[in-house]
């Protein structure tokens, strides 16, 4: 899964501070100026004359600065900002040279840890496709820990996918395709308002559709699960073009999950694309 800065903190020390301080032109202060901009994304902030004394003081700030861990720091979304304003007031401190060599050594700790972000000029972080996707499946994994049902049906859905390690027939895909419908039946029930027990009634009842075509789209899908022998029902025979395989499996799976933030109400997408 593709990770977040505030996982791996910890290494950073390591990985980026250490290794941008190992040069002869990096003037005294920098942790100065690294911790001002830290500061601002602390769970507990330091009062100003706090924050006055450390920033003052080389020695101060950059222990300070060391001794901050993940559980300090206000979320991802606050720590992607303050890696961002590192490098303005690592560029306003001492130029292009310093501030280069930490969007380098940045650029690697993304790639070395399989960080959801990509590194762009001048120093923007970016959400991934995959790390968007990769959220999408870690919130839904929160939302659906907080009602018993639909948490014992995540772990189902969970359990038919590990199953097709070993046993990849279209028997062992059906069955993976139908414990995700019946996923996406019990977080659509928990939405306001809805009633409905089956995804197409579903459907029809939560108001969240930006236009009456997805919703079709998902109806369809539906019905697809249904229609198909062996998914839901004995579904109609005639109607299965091909007996269904891993391209099925993959395709269904990313379609369905897709459709999430439209069933789940306590999905929150902001969250999803930009961390929380």
């Amino acid at each position: 899964m593709r990770g977040e800065f505030i996982g791996v903190w910890g290494e950073a020390w390591r990985e980026i501070w250490l290794p941008l301080i190992d040069q002869e032109d990096v003037p005294g202060d920098v942790f100065c100026e690294l911790y001002r901009a830290l500061a601002p994304i602390l769970k507990i902030q330091p009062s100003i004359e706090a924050l006055a004394d450390i920033i003052d003081d080389p020695v101060q700030s950059r222990d300070a600065f060391e001794k901050t861990v993940g559980n300090d720091l206000a979320g991802e979304r606050a720590l992607v900002t303050f890696f961002e304003e590192a490098h303005s007031a690592l560029d306003e401190l001492a130029g292009d040279e310093l501030s280069n060599r930490y969007f380098n050594l940045l650029a690697t700790f993304i790639d070395k840890f399989n960080l959801r972000y990509d590194l762009r000029r001048p120093c923007t972080l970016c959400p991934t496709l995959p790390g968007v996707f990769a959220s999408l499946v870690r919130d839904l994994r929160v939302v659906s820990a907080r009602d018993a049902h639909v948490d014992a049906l995540m772990k189902e859905f969970d359990d038919a996918v590990r199953d097709l390690r070993h046993d990849c027939s279209d028997g062992r895909i059906k069955t993976c395709i139908q414990k995700q419908v019946n996923l996406l039946e019990a977080i659509g029930r928990t939405a306001p308002g809805v009633t409905g027990t089956t995804l197409g009634v579903i459907c029809n009842q939560i108001g969240s559709w930006p236009h009456a075509k997805i919703k079709e789209a998902m109806k369809d899908l539906y019905s697809f699960a249904s229609d198909y022998p062996g998914i839901r029902h004995g579904g109609t025979p005639a109607n299965a073009l091909r007996a269904v395989d891993m391209r099925d499996m993959v395709a269904m799976s990313i379609l369905l999950a897709g459709f999430t933030p439209y069933l789940a109400a306590q999905l929150n997408a902001d969250s999803v694309y930009r961390g929380a």
